[in-house]
């Protein structure tokens, strides 16, 4: 019990290190990264857990997950880094204002830290902005296949703008679009295999809100969006219709993830044979 009388306590300044990158090695020979965010760490963490896995499984490394959901975004240049360790040229993402003076485009420098092994993106409603840029570059540029469900759709740039007096202004400025041209305001990144939650899982889960559902959003204007949607080639798998108790563990769309990772090495060792 605390007395009536004042007291001194001494706090002591920490460093509390955000850890946003997380890995691990599934069915002994694929890679897996989970993303949760995109901070500072970022990019120093994601070369971290690559060397690890590379070091693990050495010549049995067969490709790679890069698990994007419920990831909400963060730095720009974060995003650009993720992008950047798994393609060798080419456009990342561009941002375009009213004037186009102050376009700017972002590409890629040589060098894939996975040496063009496969690589299978998750997404899902939560995956936003950052998140969205790394899956639409990966997706242009064909470096990687997106499975999972549409993401949210937040292809706006925020710019903060001091005010005279104190305080500032969140202003939107500009918008994202991938390397083809796609705008994601608003309607997403579209998987290139769609994988609902397993039954048991979408029950768990409510309805997510999107960009698109939030009031006062801004409107897809970008006509190659309908037009890559009337080319889309999307492949759609039910949901599992499971009561399983052993099954309410594993995650339906990872596991499909890695088994398609499995497809895709066994094809290319056929190929080479």
């Amino acid at each position: 019990r605390l007395g009536k009388e004042p007291f001194d306590v001494t706090v002591t300044r920490g460093i509390i290190p955000i850890r946003t990158v997380r890995s691990k090695i599934e069915n002994n020979n694929i890679g897996y990264i989970r993303i949760s965010s995109f901070s500072q760490p970022t990019e120093k963490g994601l070369k971290k857990a690559i060397k690890k896995i590379k070091k693990e499984l050495g010549d049995k490394f067969k490709g790679l997950v890069l698990d994007l959901r419920n990831n909400p975004g963060g730095l720009l240049d974060q995003a650009i880094a993720v992008s950047d360790a798994f393609l060798e040229t080419g456009e990342i993402v561009s941002t375009r204002a009213r004037r186009k003076e102050t376009h700017q485009r972002f590409n890629a420098r040589p060098g894939d830290l996975i040496g063009g092994k496969p690589i299978v993106v998750l997404i899902n409603g939560g995956s936003a902005s950052a998140s969205e840029i790394v899956a639409g570059a990966l997706q242009d540029h064909k470096r990687a296949i997106i499975l999972g469900t549409k993401s949210f759709g937040k292809g706006s740039v925020q710019t903060i703008i001091p005010l005279q007096e104190q305080g500032a202004m969140r202003l939107t400025t500009s918008r994202y679009y991938t390397p083809s041209g796609r705008s994601i305001q608003e309607i997403g990144v579209t998987p290139d295999i769609i994988v609902k939650p397993a039954n048991f899982e979408s029950t768990r889960t409510k309805h997510q809100t999107r960009e698109g559902d939030l009031r006062g959003a801004l409107k897809n204007d970008n006509k190659k969006n309908n037009l890559d949607n009337k080319k889309s080639k999307s492949i759609k798998t039910n949901n599992l219709k499971t009561k399983s108790p052993s099954s309410e563990n594993k995650d339906f769309q990872l596991q499909r993830a890695l088994d398609l990772l499995h497809g895709v090495s066994m094809f290319s060792q056929r190929i080479k044979g």
